[in-house]
């Protein structure tokens, strides 16, 4: 059988929808489908019920994921008219720190009559920033204990992790956390789902849990001493709510199981890769398989990932974890946890359908938005501060100033956001060569695009296909099949063949070098006034 007849088949699960996508092994994109989630992101109110929702609330429904998998899948087939035994390998990646408690069977605690109307029963989506006092605690008994660990977490645990979420039902709600038998990231529920099997012997991916479960190769989980130091049932939890085995991406987790097979219009018996970081998907998505490239990957948020041949402990940065997102490599995540929510924050005040309004206004104002300066902490700042209480503001305002300076002010802001993290990263020598933007912003944002450019002084490359991160499950789960099954004979052929295949045209952006004093100044204005409002 050719290349061209052999498909990778990649689940994408984003914040609103999961997209399905078929590359074949040439890298060709065979065919993709969207369906949304019914439920979208949980933030108001429970299903059926009318109690409001605390406001750093965002849940998700398990359900959903599921009917709208099933949705895109046989929709993406349909549109090709595939023949399903073309597909060799399945690959999933998923929203992180996305966490959810269930019982010895996979069953969510949210589905039980008793605890269906109880918050934090359901799923925490990765954005739910509710476990603020518990990441406090956590940091300073780990500070304390002057424990190890935080080194290759920027010497800080992230408020949006697994733990600090699994800490807050702890306290907040003892009879949902007594409940639990198993912990664990929706992304492994949703691969333990594909391939069956008991408890003990479900997949959990060490991508999530190097990078949001304080989890890695050398020394496994933080000790229980430390967690019994924080809370003693956080102690409980790890020595007997987490059970499974540790599978890396790319790795066969298990094999499509019959049940389904059946719901998605497979042939059950196809090898399923453990799964990864929605993000971090999008290195191999983008054919990055070396050294030096950072990643972006632009959308309701941002990260940014790179790998280095060597370990650094960078301070602020998300987490550096051994073959973390592509094998014989560290991976660094960095990232900004507003962009595109915050620019639909500003689209939605101005009382716009579109971005058309805004877009054409931000780019008839200069460089520098006439004197509007923004800092762009709108749902906390992850990369370098890991602060999920900070909070955005504008500043230099006068009556002459419109929409255009404000949106113009804030594209501008998540620009100098990512400026900052390149720096961070370059002064513990961490050497970015290369950028690579992929994501919806990256396609339909021109203007934000042409504005990181510029503020970094560094050209852009647009990957060519839109679905980055989808693309890269699906490599994934090529790589899951084998190279008997492939025919590739590395992790590296692999990735560059079908992650960028030659006849997938990247677009290049060029930095204008009339903006480079203007954003000079404006980037030195950004950090003071960073400097002010972190202290305040």
């Amino acid at each position: 059988m050719s290349r061209a007849a052999k498909v990778g088949l990649g689940l994408d699960f984003g914040t609103e929808s999961v997209r399905a996508v078929l590359v074949d092994l040439t890298g060709a994109e065979r065919g993709g489908a969207t369906a949304g989630y019914p439920h979208g992101q949980i933030i108001d109110h429970l299903p059926h019920c009318s109690e409001p929702l605390p406001a750093d609330f965002a849940l998700q429904h398990p359900d959903d994921w599921l009917a709208s998998a099933k949705k895109a899948v046989r929709k993406a087939m349909v549109q090709i008219n595939l023949d399903p035994r073309t597909i060799i390998g399945i690959g999933v990646d998923f929203t992180s720190c996305t966490v959810l408690p269930a019982l010895a069977d996979g069953t969510p605690l949210c589905r039980l009559p008793r605890f269906a109307r109880e918050p934090h029963a359901w799923p925490k989506l990765w954005k739910h920033h509710g476990a603020k006092s518990q990441t406090d605690r956590m940091n300073i008994v780990a500070r304390d204990r002057d424990e190890s660990f935080l080194r290759r977490y920027g010497d800080i645990i992230g408020l949006e992790w697994f733990f600090p979420k699994i800490l807050e039902v702890i306290e907040q709600a003892p009879s949902v956390a007594a409940a639990t038998e198993v912990w664990l990231e929706a992304g492994d529920w949703l691969v333990w789902q594909l391939v069956n099997g008991p408890a003990a012997e479900l997949p959990r991916s060490t991508c999530q849990a190097g990078y949001k479960g304080l989890w890695s190769e050398a020394d496994g989980f933080p000790s229980s001493e430390y967690f019994a130091a924080v809370h003693p049932d956080l102690r409980t939890v790890l020595a007997k709510k987490l059970p499974g085995r540790f599978v890396a991406p790319g790795t066969a987790a298990g094999e499509l199981c019959q049940m389904a097979a059946v719901s998605l219009g497979l042939v059950p018996g196809v090898p399923v890769s453990a799964a990864i970081i929605d993000a971090h998907a999008a290195v191999p998505g983008v054919g990055a398989a070396g050294t030096g490239t950072l990643v972006l990957v632009l959308g309701t948020s941002a990260c940014h990932m790179l790998n280095a041949a060597e370990e650094k402990f960078v301070p602020g940065v998300a987490g550096v974890v051994k073959d973390g997102i592509l094998p014989g490599l560290y991976g660094y995540e960095t990232g900004q946890a507003a962009v595109g929510d915050a620019f639909d924050w500003l689209r939605r005040l101005a009382g716009h359908h579109g971005f058309d309004k805004l877009q054409s206004a931000a780019a008839a104002v200069a460089p520098g938005a006439d004197g509007v300066l923004c800092l762009d902490w709108f749902n906390g700042c992850r990369t370098p501060l890991m602060d999920g209480s900070l909070t955005a503001t504008f500043t230099g305002l006068a009556l002459k100033h419109g929409l255009g300076h404000l949106y113009r002010a804030l594209l501008e802001a998540s620009a100098c956001g990512l400026r900052w993290i390149v720096e961070l990263l370059d002064d513990h020598n961490v050497k970015v060569k290369r950028l690579i933007a992929t994501g919806g912003l990256a396609h339909q944002n021109p203007l934000f695009v042409q504005v990181i450019a510029d503020m970094l002084s560094q050209p852009v490359e647009i990957h060519g296909s839109k679905q980055g991160p989808a693309r890269g499950a699906a490599v994934l789960g090529v790589l899951a099949a084998g190279r008997e099954v492939s025919g590739f004979p590395s992790v590296t052929a692999a990735v560059r063949t079908m992650g960028s295949p030659p006849g997938l045209k990247s677009k290049r952006v060029i930095p204008q070098r009339s903006s480079k004093n203007a954003y000079q100044r404006l980037y030195s204005q950004y950090r003071r006034l960073a400097e002010q409002l972190k202290q305040s």
